[in-house]
């Protein structure tokens, strides 16, 4: 995994305060080079912090790094509230070896304020 990643914007006014994870459902971005936008369901959620589950095969996976901050577009659970483009952090990248989750790395995300 070289190198940082350089986003497509989804929307430029992306921007708010720090918000509590725990409402969220879903995280979608896109990486420059490749082609369409990737969104994830969101495991293991605490009021901070979040990770999301990528396969191991995934072409998106080289492009994350730990450290990078990227602008991602979160989606509820509740579809009466709107998405939100906030900027994230990738904390970390753990490789799965065991269990129902093996074949996958999750990767670690943290909400920054703005």
């Amino acid at each position: 995994m070289q190198g940082h990643v350089t986003l497509k914007r989804i929307d430029r006014t992306c921007f708010g305060p720090k918000k509590r994870v725990d409402q969220y459902y879903s995280v979608e971005f896109a990486v420059e080079g490749l082609e369409s936008a990737y969104q994830f369901k969101i495991w293991n959620k605490t009021s901070t912090h979040m990770s999301i589950l990528v396969k191991e095969n995934s072409e998106v996976l080289p492009q994350l790094k730990v450290g990078d901050t990227l602008n991602m577009r979160y989606y509820s659970d509740n579809l009466i509230h709107p998405s939100e483009c906030l900027e994230t952090a990738i904390r970390r990248i753990t490789r799965n070896d065991q269990g129902r989750l093996k074949g996958h790395y999750l990767v670690g995300l943290e909400l920054l304020q703005n």
